[in-house]
């Protein structure tokens, strides 16, 4: 879960505004295709302070969008709530293939590749080279740092990286005999920071000099001791090719740091393979390919993304390429330079999630510890994404819409349940079922190419079949050796009262509300399905459930006990409390609103909530919140209350995201946010209009057939308030906009102000006549039939 953001995290954030303008150039070789949007991103943002706490969490990492592998600088030994690369510290020790997906998850059959010259270092603590961020070139597909050799000289090392391939450089500057160790195995940390509970992962290492290659493998993933106990993955482990361009001179092996000079194998925990250079070799370049399968198909990916005689030079391009292609999309003017760096990071940051699990037509799968031919992805959030990170997806890269869908459904074929937080498996994170709305939402929204009826067979078991031992588990945060936790609650009290017993299971309250959620999406699919029997009984179910929790005395959302006793206040929330998730009712904000007392009783509510300090944007069930107020005839109150969060929780220094990135949600929020509309109900196809940043932005959608959108509000940088709204020369009334309305393109045009406007401060009540773009009846209006 997620710490405070520290004191001593904000005093660093001087250091690092002042660092991040010191950066070398990036060299010319390095900055083709030309694109001022990719120029933009700073990979640097979000990885301050002492910790990754409250600072984003997120890495400087060199690979194209989605990738399956990372590289990145290695400064530390990372694991739950650790980075591999923290801005603040002043040593390099590798360079770091690392398939962690989010900061409070942990890494996954990483390989490590180290330079070094003299004596052989294998030790971590050991082999730490001295830098300063003033010699660090850091871009979205080309990093390199000059570091201090350990016994003289200097180390320029440079990298970029495909999904499945790493491609590094070393120059060796006045220092002794250069060599390069490849690191297979280490201890493993279980658990977070706080527990140190280390295991000793066995691996292997194989070394041929003929073909200048290091092999071998590394089986650490330190979430199996949270994954469902019918998920075993025995047989998983992350595959490593290197491939290097200099013969070797000399090569060994270490094992638990001993050195056996000469060895070319080795299996066993601590261990690395080394390989030695002539003394005149001033330059060495190693591709390493990686894989979930094994070491040829290691090999192979190797072969098929970056086949020998290609450059460092080649990868870079093609990496740069891939971001140019996604973040060109957008176009902004009326930004400063601090506001284009936190854009077009976000966007970046927003791509890189869920992350590719195949390799060239087939995946290993540890559900049922097999190879199966398809596409697959892991590191799926959903209790993060499902709120505006996979909308985002949905625009901007809808061609892997339909492989992150069909992953999923794989998923739940292998294993029996989709997946809550997948990392290589199951992990059990966080509550609730929304595989349930990013399949809803695909579908409403026109994604096609994988199998309906198996989706329609996932989210109906999701919502219908408990998990084992439901009335006797409590499934706790990250509680081990039990299986599935999905709907835990979902039998008899949330069936036949409509809540889950505080007094059974952990986060009970939380549970309520997100259950009713995913029911409402589980009717939107019914509908979409013709399935109006199940679309009734679940629709009917989502605007019953929530209410089940709400205290008339008191106002707010409240855990009650199987015997129907409230369990108290601060009882049953998931990373929130009350004041967050008395709102977070988003498929019916107007049932909300009529028990709150109406909408000025709700608008002050509201006003409480801010103006009390309640409000939490480092957390998720925070973020639609300040859009409530455009449903309750207040919509000028949002605009400022957009625009306060967003300029008190982004900008373009290392410690320039508050909270964790959780696989692209904070980022989504803000381009949202940026663009001026946000999916309050991600399910309903509609998004509530807030307050565009920019004076002009324009977008192409991808497989899109129209001219591309354009929205212009100028004067907004300066003035936060609409005064109206047409698309198309059509005005419109009322602060909600259509899915095919921003699809279709053409002109949005903002007309702002500097005070607030009487714009969009209708009441919108259920008679609203809020039909969706596909013509459905008004059940699947933003805040309820």
């Amino acid at each position: 879960m997620r710490s405070s953001y520290s004191i001593q995290s904000h005093l660093l954030l001087l250091c690092g505004l002042i660092s991040l303008t010191t950066q070398k150039d990036v060299p010319d070789a390095f900055r083709f295709p030309p694109s001022e949007a990719v120029d933009n991103v700073n990979p640097l943002i979000g990885n301050g302070g002492d910790s990754p706490n409250g600072s984003g969490g997120m890495i400087p990492s060199t690979s194209p969008p989605f990738a399956m592998t990372r590289w990145v600088a290695q400064t530390s030994e990372n694991y739950v709530s650790v980075t591999p690369y923290n801005y603040t510290a002043t040593s390099i020790h590798g360079f770091q293939a690392t398939h962690q997906p989010a900061i409070w998850m942990g890494e996954s059959g990483q390989v490590v590749i180290s330079p070094g010259a003299g004596q052989v270092q294998p030790k971590f603590d050991n082999r730490g080279m001295s830098f300063t961020h003033e010699n660090e070139v850091i871009t979205a597909s080309y990093y390199s740092v000059n570091m201090n050799a350990i016994e003289g000289g200097q180390i320029l090392a440079e990298q970029s990286s495909t999904s499945r391939v790493g491609h590094l450089r070393f120059t060796f500057i006045d220092t002794r005999q250069p060599y390069v160790l490849v690191e297979a195995t280490r201890a493993s940390v279980l658990g977070s920071s706080d527990s140190h509970n280390l295991t000793y992962p066995q691996g292997s290492i194989f070394i041929n000099p003929d073909t200048r290659e290091i092999s071998g493998n590394n089986p650490e993933r330190q979430d199996f001791i949270i994954a469902p106990v019918s998920t075993p993955a025995k047989h998983w482990s992350g595959y490593f090719c290197a491939r290097f361009d200099q013969p070797f001179a000399s090569w060994g092996v270490s094992k638990n740091n001993t050195l056996f000079d000469g060895q070319t194998s080795g299996n066993g925990t601590l261990l690395s393979g080394y390989v030695s250079f002539s003394p005149e070799v001033v330059e060495v370049s190693v591709r390493i390919g990686v894989s979930f399968i094994s070491v040829e198909q290691a090999r192979k990916n190797l072969d098929m993304e970056v086949p020998d005689g290609n450059t460092l030079e080649d990868t870079a391009t093609a990496t740069r390429s891939a971001w140019a292609e996604k973040l060109e999309l957008i176009k902004i003017k009326g930004a400063s330079k601090d506001q284009l760096q936190t854009f077009y990071t976000a966007f970046f940051h927003t791509l890189q999630y869920p992350y590719e699990q195949s390799e060239y037509g087939q995946y290993y799968s540890g559900y049922d510890d097999a190879v199966h031919q398809g596409i697959s992805y892991t590191g799926y959030s959903n209790w993060d994404t499902f709120r505006a990170e996979w909308a985002w997806l949905i625009l901007f890269a809808p061609e892997r819409i339909p492989g992150m869908v069909q992953s999923m459904l794989q998923d739940y074929k292998e294993g029996g349940r989709l997946p809550m937080w997948k990392n290589i498996v199951e992990t059990n994170i966080m509550v609730a079922t929304h595989a349930d709305s990013l399949i809803a939402e695909a579908v409403l929204k026109g994604m096609a190419g994988f199998d309906l009826e198996t989706a329609w067979e996932a989210v109906y078991s999701d919502a219908t079949v408990p998990p084992v031992n439901d009335t006797t588990t409590v499934y706790f945060d990250r509680q081990e050796n039990v299986d599935y936790e999905v709907r835990a609650g979902l039998t008899s009290v949330y069936e036949e009262k409509g809540w889950v017993a505080d007094d059974i299971h952990s986060e009970s309250a939380s549970r309520t509300l997100d259950y009713s959620y995913d029911d409402f999406a589980v009717s939107v699919l019914a509908g979409l399905l013709n399935k109006s029997e199940e679309e009734r009984f679940f629709r009917q179910r989502s605007l019953q459930n929530p209410f089940t929790i709400f205290n008339s005395l008191t106002g707010f959302m409240e855990a009650r006990n199987a015997s129907g006793a409230w369990a108290g206040p601060d009882n049953g929330w998931t990373e929130g409390d009350k004041w967050a998730y008395t709102s977070d009712v988003i498929h019916d904000t107007p049932g909300l609103i009529t028990r709150k007392g109406g909408n000025a009783t709700f608008v002050k509510f509201l006003d409480e909530h801010f103006d009390g300090g309640h409000n939490d944007h480092t957390n998720e069930p925070s973020h639609h919140i300040p859009y409530l107020y455009s449903l309750a005839g207040a919509a000028s109150k949002s605009q400022s209350r957009i625009r306060q969060i967003a300029e008190s929780n982004y900008n373009a220094s290392v410690n320039g995201l508050s909270g964790n990135e959780d696989c692209g949600q904070m980022s989504a929020w803000y381009l949202f946010s940026a663009l001026g509309f946000y999916p309050v109900n991600p399910v309903s196809g509609l998004y509530v209009v807030g307050s565009p940043f920019f004076d002009e932005v324009e977008i192409q959608f991808p497989l899109s057939n129209a001219t591309g959108l354009k929205i212009i509000a100028e004067g907004a940088p300066s003035k936060p308030f609409v005064n109206s709204l047409t698309i198309n020369s059509a005005d419109i009334p009322s602060p909600i906009i259509s899915h095919n309305q921003i699809l279709d393109g053409g002109r949005f045009e903002f007309i702002m102000s500097s005070r607030p406007q009487a714009w969009g401060s209708s009441t919108l009540n259920n008679n609203t006549d809020l039909t969706n773009e596909q013509g459905k009846s008004p059940q699947y209006y933003i805040h309820g039939p």
